[in-house]
């Protein structure tokens, strides 16, 4: 009786820690756009599928510069199962949200259109970003960063 006990428990602690795997992701910052909030090395845990808030910092898929669209399909919150190691990220700020006035061209009537948000860095000047990039798409979003490691 006593080893069906421990064997169940060990079964809830593995898919516990599967159940948070899933939730919550380990990132590493490179780059110098968040400075002083985030130095390049520092390490943030990130609640997966937490839909951001303005003023929030969040981690966003990168991407093609080049095209300034995206190639693959969304590995953000639009997919909460899709490994995201495969993927770049970014971490930028939350300034503005669907609905909210913005200066961006790309936004009807100025302002964020539904299901995307305006990202900036606080580092402008190295930044790649929404003043580049204009509204980002909610599903490209990773999560909400909770704190740091």
């Amino acid at each position: 009786m006593r080893w069906a006990a421990v064997g169940g428990c060990a079964g809830l602690v593995v898919a516990g820690t599967a159940l948070l795997r899933r939730r919550l992701v380990s990132v590493t910052v490179t780059g110098h756009s968040m400075l002083p909030a985030y130095r390049p090395g520092d390490r943030v845990l990130v609640r997966r599928g937490v839909v951001p808030r303005r003023g929030g910092v969040v981690v966003v898929e990168l991407p093609d510069t080049e095209h300034r669209s995206w190639i693959s399909a969304p590995a953000g919150l639009g997919s909460p199962g899709t490994p995201v190691t495969e993927r770049q990220w970014l971490l930028k700020r939350v300034s503005a949200v669907a609905g909210d006035p913005c200066g961006s061209r790309d936004a009807a009537a100025g302002r964020v259109p539904p299901g995307h948000l305006l990202l900036l860095g606080d580092n402008a000047s190295v930044s790649f970003d929404s003043r580049q990039m204009g509204p980002f798409p909610v599903e490209r979003v990773l999560g909400a960063v909770w704190r740091r490691l």
